[in-house]
């Protein structure tokens, strides 16, 4: 089994870059780094072609994204979408990515829906109809309602997802009730499963909302015996899927590349392009 380890953005983190780097050499830099990240300023709009071929052009020819579908699509947007013209917008959002698709650089687009998708029929139903729409890209699936995974739900769901070919974003998140979902090792695609590490924030978690709740919810350091217990998940996960693509998103503290620096020395991972890809910072 192949892992990939990165993280959510590559603006934030501090830790990776020269003092005085100026944010438009940070990605060229990311990659020196890490093989993948996740494009999350694609939920917040339909970005134009250029940003993405941008992106291509800054990158290791080995170098893969894993691009968050617009929120108008998952239904976070403010706009008060209907379900049909939450499909329409995929048209748009998919020709924006094109530059990503044309490179083989796109990993697979993660459509993360909000705590008030819950399980029921009218939901399931519009899952279908994304889903064949996407054709050949790479769909990634994420919940953030806990009913998807009832016991009297959990083996429905990922039958589902495995027979419409879902890939599952597997999460490590607070515990935290109704808005939050157990990590379910169970992949639904033999090609490749993603994991993305949320932290174990609880308070910050509940606490949507709030003036600073972005600045919160994701404040969380793994420690290493929290990590070290993910080395024998993933040999679980071996068994049944030929890649791993794992992203944290604990970085409200800036702790994201520090910890996914962590396991994957704990995996034995060594990571860095070769002399002939390095790409020039300056």
């Amino acid at each position: 089994m192949e892992i990939k380890i990165g993280v959510t953005g590559w603006g934030d983190h501090d830790s990776l870059y020269p003092e005085r780097i100026h944010s438009s050499k940070k990605l060229r830099q990311y990659c020196n780094h890490f093989p993948i990240v996740e494009i999350d300023s694609s939920y917040y709009s339909i970005m134009p072609k250029s940003n993405y071929q941008k992106w291509v052009n800054h990158t290791t020819s080995d170098f893969s994204f894993v691009v968050k579908a617009y929120g108008g699509i998952t239904g976070h947007a403010r706009q008060n979408y209907s379900k049909e013209e939450q499909i329409k917008l995929l048209k748009p959002f998919l020709d924006s990515i094109q530059p990503l698709i044309e490179n083989n650089k796109l990993k697979g687009v993660l459509f993360q829906f909000p705590p008030w998708f819950n399980c029921k029929k009218e939901n399931v139903e519009f899952l279908r109809t994304i889903k064949n729409e996407l054709t050949s890209v790479p769909a990634i699936l994420e919940f953030r309602n806990q009913s998807w995974f009832f016991p009297q739900y959990a083996d429905q769901t990922l039958s589902f997802m495995s027979e419409e070919g879902w890939i599952h974003s597997i999460c490590d998140e607070p515990q935290a009730g109704m808005g939050s979902i157990p990590t379910v090792l169970h992949p639904t695609n033999k090609e490749l499963t993603l994991i993305r590490f949320h932290g174990r924030n609880v308070y910050g978690w509940n606490h949507n909302g709030q003036e600073n709740w972005r600045e919160v919810r994701y404040l969380y350091r793994y420690n290493r015996e929290e990590l070290c217990e993910w080395v024998d998940k993933l040999e679980t996960l071996s068994r049944h899927t030929k890649e791993v693509c794992i992203l944290f998103n604990n970085n409200s503290g800036g702790d994201a590349a520090n910890n996914a620096k962590e396991l994957m020395k704990l995996l034995g991972i060594e990571f860095g392009p070769s002399s002939t890809e390095q790409l020039e910072l300056f």
